[in-house]
């Protein structure tokens, strides 16, 4: 039996699927979420595998969560969505609308390429990895200990999301840390070099970014062709958080083209 993933589903309309990135989860897109929904869509926050309230699984790669994608739409009767999608989950809806062009209508791509990135979220994974929350009490407490080893608090804020109690006592994360550091050159790889994806495709890269840069158009344009890039300003990778007025204007009018 197929396992589904987990979403929250907001308002009515024309079907929108919004992606987190790397040890994020659908909570991270809510306030976007909303103003999509306001729009007239509906939309759908998704949490990928191994990432907040959706299922664990040892087998981790864009293939198996453009799949995860695929099964999700055909669950939800969904024919073809727009999709959003964040740096991982930017690779995946990549990945999903080469694989399934059919059930795609649109894409937008939020500060991601396609193109291989060498690992280089070690010392979050090793951090969380000293870091036991068993015998922490308090989301305080974590962040304590968390900070001794991930100085920057924008990016702590954004872990302890993750937080949750597991049972009485007993602190613990949403994702599956096991296999994500495990997995860790799966999610730099690049999709295929043959694949690629004919639609409406709109790339936004934040200004202050390293993840996009303008040498990267060619490689973008041979996998997408119709591909438009702009820049997101003032906001580094987390573009939709720190410019989150701007990456809506832009996608809204992308959106309704």
């Amino acid at each position: 039996m197929k396992q589904i993933l987990h979403s929250k589903i907001i308002g009515e309309g024309k079907p929108i699927c919004i992606l987190h990135g790397f040890l994020g989860m659908s909570d991270n897109w809510k306030t976007l979420g909303s103003q999509y929904a306001n729009e007239g869509m509906q939309v759908h926050l998704i949490d990928q595998r191994n990432h907040g309230k959706s299922f664990h699984a040892d087998t981790f790669n864009y293939d198996i969560l453009a799949e995860d994608l695929k099964n999700y739409l055909e669950h939800h009767g969904i024919e073809q969505t727009i999709l959003i999608g964040h740096s991982m989950g930017g690779k995946t809806v990549m990945q999903f609308a080469c694989s399934y062009p059919n059930m795609t209508r649109k894409i937008i791509v939020a500060d991601i390429a396609p193109k291989f990135y060498p690992p280089h979220h070690q010392t979050i994974i090793d951090g969380l990895n000293i870091v036991s929350t068993e015998g922490l009490t308090s989301r305080k407490e974590v962040d304590a200990n968390l900070a001794k080893h991930i100085p920057e608090i924008g990016i702590r804020q954004f872990l302890l999301k993750n937080l949750y109690w597991e049972e009485k006592g007993k602190l613990g994360f949403r994702f599956n840390l096991k296999v994500l550091k495990n997995k860790m050159e799966e999610i730099g790889e690049n999709i295929s070099n043959s694949d690629s994806y004919n639609g409406p495709t709109l790339f936004l890269r934040g200004d202050k970014s390293e993840y996009v840069m303008p040498n990267d158009s060619p490689v973008i344009k041979s996998h997408f062709p119709n591909a438009v890039i702009e820049t997101i300003d003032n906001a580094g990778h987390w573009l939709h958080a720190e410019n989150p007025k701007q990456f809506f204007s832009k996608s809204v009018l992308f959106i309704n083209q």
